[in-house]
């Protein structure tokens, strides 16, 4: 990185935080780095660089932001570039924060949702970061639950201060509308709408008409007024449409703009006071860890979900956040524990009742994920007979509704086949496979297929290969 001119004047104001927060130029030169590297930057300052700014030296672009919020962390309060002695300049848009009050969450996703309903391809183009976990992870493991997030028009409530965040456009309700149950209703019913959706015909089907509804219909509800008990609802509904919006990006390939859907829908889930949702926000960010091959940090959410939720969570609860671990160990090898992880699972699948009191987001998890949480993972084991047993017993039990889920375990079961040498059936799989895939909108059913093409490589002169490749071209 290159930074303008130095200025005359030494940064007196910078050279006293570094003093008061006990850092080295080196330290200070290395947590920027860091820092940086959450927000997907590459920056590669050192101790020169740091020597330059206390000389008078600007660092340009988001520089002096990402310096504030090192010091911001360290110190405890908040601090801007200003009381830095640097430029202003505009905040890190990345949606990785972690934010300290339910009013600045809802600040920062309905930035990201105005932001991602309009025309910035850009947003999705945002590099997923490994490092961008670890923060939000951490904070909702050991956090404070929020105290109040009641809201009253009439009595305003200073905002923490910050950055300063860019005006909401004015909304279609009044800023002091009341939400009653039927809002809250709507929204539950809007997010099993998107949901079958996805489901059925993937993630970029609707993913657009969801970000707007965000934007248009629920950030005025949290912007409006409510009780306490109606806004830890509107929080928790707000959490699962927010996760939603990620889970369908996630589908598109929009791995960084997931990443940042997630960690919000992590803090809205905080303020709903929701410790088992905030669990499968994580499970959902592990997952996407697994997809992208960052098995050690998939690890690391499915055990802090695990952790935060205890034993006392619904069975059904349990065996999902088992499995999601058993899925990290899998794509590392790792055979003992993912066994262990996927007995666990099991176990607390055959505790489960009906009359158990289940969340509505956990209900998905029954017999039919179960066997295709075993089925992933002994194929990522090359473990190929327990993967086509488990595969070919989800799609049994599977219902037509969910397209996409039944296309993954029909490319793992065709997977299967191919390592038990059935290359006739496996090819057969396939194309059926490929077929589905032409009428979805996922970018994640594209790429099974292609997982299967690259391990069908080696065959690609026998018979059965040439006539799957024709059936597939045929697809356009």
């Amino acid at each position: 990185m290159t930074d303008r001119p130095a200025q005359r004047t030494p940064n007196r104001q910078l050279a006293a935080l570094i003093a008061e927060a006990g850092f080295s130029n080196a330290g200070l030169a290395r947590r920027v780095d860091q820092l940086g590297l959450e927000h997907g930057l590459d920056l590669r300052y050192d101790k020169t660089s740091v020597t330059r700014w206390l000389r008078g030296q600007q660092p340009r672009g988001t520089t002096p932001a990402l310096i504030a919020e090192v010091f911001t962390r360290r110190l405890g309060r908040r601090l801007t570039a200003q009381d830095l002695g640097l430029d202003a300049c505009a905040p890190v848009y990345a949606g990785l924060e972690f934010a300290g009050t339910p009013e600045e969450a809802v600040d920062i996703v309905s930035g990201l949702w105005r932001k991602d309903s309009g025309s910035h391809a850009e947003l999705r183009k945002i590099a997923f970061t490994p490092a961008g976990l670890v923060v939000p992870s951490r904070d909702w493991l050991i956090g404070k639950a929020d105290d109040r997030v009641a809201r009253d028009p009439a009595v305003r409530v200073p905002a923490q201060a910050g950055p300063a965040r860019a005006p909401a456009p004015p909304a279609e309700r009044p800023s002091g509308h009341r939400v009653t149950g039927g809002d809250l209703a709507a929204l539950r019913s809007v997010g099993e709408l998107f949901r079958a959706l996805d489901d059925q015909y993937g993630g970029g089907h609707a993913r657009q008409a969801l970000v707007r509804y965000l934007e248009h219909e629920c950030e005025p509800m949290l912007r409006g007024s409510y009780s306490e008990q109606t806004g830890r609802r509107l929080f928790g509904a707000a959490a699962d449409l927010t996760r939603l919006a990620g889970w369908t990006s996630y589908d598109i390939a929009a791995h960084g703009l997931a990443q940042r859907y997630f960690v919000q829908a992590l803090r809205l889930a905080q303020a709903a006071g929701d410790r088992a949702y905030g669990s499968y926000v994580l499970v959902t960010m592990s997952r996407q860890a697994v997809y992208l091959g960052h098995g050690r940090e998939a690890v690391q959410l499915a055990r802090v979900a695990q952790q935060g939720v205890g034993t006392g969570a619904a069975p059904v609860v349990q065996a999902l956040l088992h499995a999601a671990e058993a899925r990290a160990h899998a794509v590392l090898g790792e055979t003992r524990a993912c066994t262990g992880a996927l007995v666990r699972a099991e176990r607390s699948l055959e505790t489960a009742r009906p009359g158990d009191d289940v969340p509505h987001w956990a209900r998905f998890f029954d017999e039919a994920q179960l066997a295709d949480e075993l089925g992933h993972c002994h194929r990522d084991l090359h473990q190929f007979r327990a993967a086509a047993q488990h595969a070919e017993r989800s799609l049994r039990l599977r219902s037509a509704a969910h397209a996409r889920s039944r296309l993954f375990s029909r490319v793992v079961l065709a997977t299967a086949r191919l390592g038990l040498g059935d290359l006739d059936q496996a090819c057969t799989l396939a194309a059926e496979a490929a077929a589905q895939a032409a009428d979805m909108r996922s970018v994640r059913a594209v790429e099974y297929i292609r997982d299967f093409e690259r391990r069908l490589e080696p065959y690609r002169d026998a018979a059965p290969a040439r006539g799957y490749r024709e059936r597939v071209a045929a697809l356009g």
